[in-house]
């Protein structure tokens, strides 16, 4: 007899265009956003911390993802750099900002400040 467990797990969203506004802006919990790229060798290091604090705020704080590459408007306005860069946003405000790799604490602690 096998028993199927069925886990909740958060995953970070993907922000884009068409919902930056809506999921970001207008969000009434904090914001994380990643700025990464496929091709970028730090940012591979930083994508399993983000997908983490995506499953420990779930409900807390709003955690996601832009690619740079396809959603460069994005990256544009937030004048994004180098990546990884993970800013925080709260209120439609940019309220904290991270450019590097960063430790999961650090980038909680981030979080927590505006919660």
């Amino acid at each position: 007899n096998f028993v199927t467990l069925k886990l909740n797990v958060a995953m970070a969203q993907e922000f884009t265009e068409a919902n930056f506004e809506e999921l970001v802006l207008n969000s009434d919990k904090p914001v994380l956003v990643d700025f990464w790229a496929e091709w970028c060798g730090p940012c591979r290091m930083v994508g399993p911390i983000v997908e983490e604090l995506a499953n420990d705020y779930d409900g807390k704080a709003v955690i996601g993802k832009v690619n740079v590459d396809e959603h460069g408007e994005i990256s544009m306005k937030y004048g994004i750099r180098n990546i990884p860069t993970l800013l925080v946003f709260k209120n439609g405000e940019v309220v904290d900002k991270q450019v590097g790799v960063a430790p999961k604490t650090a980038l909680a602690a981030k979080l927590e400040a505006h919660m």
